[in-house]
């Protein structure tokens, strides 16, 4: 059996005369502007024809995401924060359709520790803007003299970033390595019956067994981490202002 995880693939790349690469833009990427054109598809759908009284299914189920957001924002960070909703919807939306993505055979974006990595350090220059606006400069410039607020501050992003890429990427090894073992077991399988696999030969015991892993590292391991990943973001920004 033998099984190969592999990162990202190259989807276009810019090369030079002597054949090295100049610019090229991952899969990540790629599925990235899908992710994005998703989410704008759905939010023109749901905001059409907006009325001032609903009368329609999809505004009610419009108004229902945003009073969801706005509530979960006032409960966890306060309603002098308010203003940061959009950015944790947008978050969530982002993470958690990129990541639910492998459903459909796209390659999941948060297995990609650049893309995890951004939306950290995103998420961390909105929690130094907080201390900042609400603290001052000069009190946050002083809080390093405590040599453990520096590691803090280190440790915010970079944790952040390998809590959602680990258990994202682990939960594809995981499935990959099951998948192959699997694939392996039908070709004993067929060896011990004396059938010949290159005429008989398809990994019957790979039907079934990988759609239900699926279930749990793609849908339910996904919508998890998503929602973990702006509940550590609401925290670190209501700390911040505190």
């Amino acid at each position: 059996m033998n099984v190969e995880v592999q990162g990202p693939k190259r989807m276009i790349s810019l090369l030079s005369d002597d054949g090295s690469i100049i610019f090229s833009i991952s899969e990540s990427v790629v599925t990235g502007w899908i992710v994005i054109l998703i989410i704008l598809v759905l939010c023109l759908v749901l905001t059409k024809d907006l009325k001032k009284i609903p009368e329609t299914k999809r505004q009610c189920a419009a108004e229902y995401i945003v009073k969801t957001v706005n509530n979960m924002i006032e409960s966890n960070m306060g309603r002098d924060l308010m203003g940061y909703a959009p950015y944790i919807a947008a978050v969530f939306s982002y993470i958690i359709i990129g990541t639910l993505i492998s459903m459909i055979g796209f390659r999941s974006i948060t297995a990609d520790i650049s893309v995890t990595g951004g939306l950290a350090l995103m998420t961390f220059t909105l929690i130094t803007y907080t201390k900042i606006h609400y603290n001052g400069i000069g009190k946050y410039l002083f809080s390093f003299v405590n040599p453990l607020n520096i590691i803090s501050e280190v440790a915010t992003p970079v944790s952040m970033a390998l809590r959602l890429f680990g258990n994202v990427c682990g939960g594809m090894i995981i499935t990959m390595i099951l998948y192959g073992a699997l694939g392996a077991l039908s070709a004993s399988v067929y060896g011990l019956l004396g059938l010949n696999a290159d005429v008989y030969y398809f990994n019957i015991f790979q039907i079934g067994i990988p759609a239900v892993l699926s279930i749990y590292f793609d849908l339910f391991s996904g919508a998890i981490q998503s929602y973990v990943f702006i509940m550590l973001t609401m925290a670190y920004i209501k700390m911040g202002k505190e």
